[in-house]
């Protein structure tokens, strides 16, 4: 299996070919095209996952230009973001096709949808700097269409939103490697460069420069602004850009950065991580205040998110071991919870046309196997026990203290009491107000369509139960993610 990295990101290849090459009206064969290909993909991300237990890292490399190699690595940290990336993919294909059912540029679609996924993947894998900024420039471009995928203003206003935004953010993060670079050669991430020679001053420029342009993707304030415009989206975009892919190579490179490329102990000595700390707290409570806001579902939503990736962010920055991998479990835990929110949302959309808030009353009656999916992932989001949110929150307060950073313990209470804010009235209304007069009754789940629509969220669910009621077996998200936290402390 050495070539199982190249394996992971020809696949998606393959089902974006048969997306783009297949007219609608042969829509059987590529539905089952994208569900067998991400299945596929599935089964060799769970035969990795048991080969690295064991130790085995397994390295595809090719050299592309004199003195530079393109790397797909899959080391623990990459196995972890994979794993996120494939299992929601799959459940994701399966939401999309039967939430648009049949309809104009499905092809286009799917076929950009898969590229979006090659791209996380090939973030994930990159064994360099310059692998992962060809697949962070790729996720940008193939995210686009998706995001003005409806072609109406609005989408195609989104769509202007998001470009500006994520190609200056590029622009910066290119600089910063391509500076790093001139100075220690390629930079590998599994054999970090010695920074020792260079002046702190240019390591701190650098490393502003690299944060910032990633910080974009990550919806760091000041650069969150594309993020709730981007939910003019449909909503298995919106569950995509804040579950996988987007915010998540993002906050996965600022991860990289800290401690692949500079080393947590040379991010102290710079003084750079109480800072980046500092700017990731102000984005939660920010990211907070302004879902608290929110009138409509999706913007809601895409706020919390501006505000749950930053917990990544804060995690990275701390010295403490807790810390460190609180945000690295993270990462997993605010996909599975997040696109079961944004899923129960779109499924709301198609089924009931609840958009706004305001529209949520006896949802729960109506609807009661979404809203119970939906109540998971918004009980998860407050930190509430035994939903694998609370593990994440635990294990950054506890990191927090080891840090000597007691503030933050302050921020996740505060966080944790605004999400309460935002999400417990949007339960109250779902389940204890009744339905407005006239709103007819619906058969959740009568046709293959209507599971289809329904039940990936239930399943992201219950995985958000499993992984807090779980957290302790070593193949659970916490497992995993202190196996990697481990690693780079030692």
């Amino acid at each position: 299996m050495t070539f199982a990295p190249l394996l992971l990101v020809l696949l998606p290849v393959v089902a974006a070919l048969v997306s783009f090459a297949l007219p609608e009206r042969l829509s059987a064969w590529r539905n089952g095209a994208n569900i067998g290909v991400a299945f596929v993909k599935l089964l060799v991300v769970a035969y990795l996952l048991v080969q690295a237990q064991a130790g085995v890292v397994f390295e595809w490399r090719y050299e592309f230009l004199p003195g530079y190699d393109f790397v797909l690595r899959l080391d623990p940290l990459a196995l972890l973001f994979v794993t996120l990336s494939v299992f929601l993919w799959l459940l994701t294909t399966i939401y999309a096709i039967a939430y648009f059912d049949r309809g104009p540029n499905l092809p286009r679609f799917f076929g950009f949808f898969n590229l979006c996924v090659l791209a996380a993947t090939g973030v994930a894998m990159s064994g360099t700097a310059i692998t992962f900024f060809l697949f962070y420039e790729l996720l940008t471009l193939a995210t686009w269409p998706l995001v003005a995928h409806r072609g109406d203003d609005k989408s195609l206003r989104a769509g202007q939103i998001y470009l500006t935004y994520t190609l200056a953010g590029s622009v910066a993060f290119l600089a910063g490697i391509l500076w790093l670079q001139s100075l220690v050669g390629a930079i590998e991430f599994s054999a970090p460069a010695d920074l020792g020679a260079i002046p702190p001053l240019t390591l701190t420029l650098i490393f502003i420069l690299c944060i910032g342009g990633l910080g974009v993707k990550a919806a760091i304030i000041p650069f969150h602004g594309w993020l709730p415009e981007a939910m003019a989206a449909p909503a298995p975009v919106s569950a995509l850009l804040h579950a996988v892919a987007v915010v998540k190579a993002g906050a996965f490179g600022i991860v990289r950065v800290i401690y692949d490329v500079y080393g947590i102990g040379t991010v102290a000595e710079l003084g750079l991580g109480v800072p980046l700390a500092a700017l990731a707290s102000a984005t939660i409570l920010y990211g907070s205040v302004r879902a608290l806001m929110q009138s409509d579902l999706k913007k809601r939503l895409a706020y919390s998110t501006v505000s749950q990736v930053s917990y990544i962010v804060l995690g990275a920055s701390l010295v403490g071991p807790f810390a460190v991998i609180g945000g690295l479990v993270h990462l997993v835990h605010q996909g599975i919870m997040k696109i079961t929110l944004f899923m129960c949302a779109g499924a709301l959309a198609n089924r009931m046309g609840i958009k706004a808030i305001a529209e949520l009353d006896g949802a729960g009656r109506l609807m009661p196997v979404t809203m119970a999916a939906f109540s998971v992932g918004a009980l998860g989001m407050i930190g509430m026990p035994p939903v694998a949110g609370f593990i994440s929150k635990w294990y950054l307060g506890v990191g927090a203290l080891q840090s000597d950073a007691a503030w933050a313990v302050a921020v996740l209470a505060g966080s944790s009491l605004l999400n309460a804010a935002y999400f417990l009235p949007l339960l109250y209304r779902a389940w204890l107000l009744p339905p407005p007069p006239g709103r007819p009754a619906i058969a959740e789940l009568a046709t293959t369509r209507d599971r289809m629509l329904i039940l990936p969220a239930v399943v992201t669910a219950v995985v958000s139960l499993g992984a807090g009621i779980f957290a302790s077996l070593p193949f659970s998200p916490l497992g995993w993610a202190t196996l990697v936290g481990l690693g780079y402390l030692r």
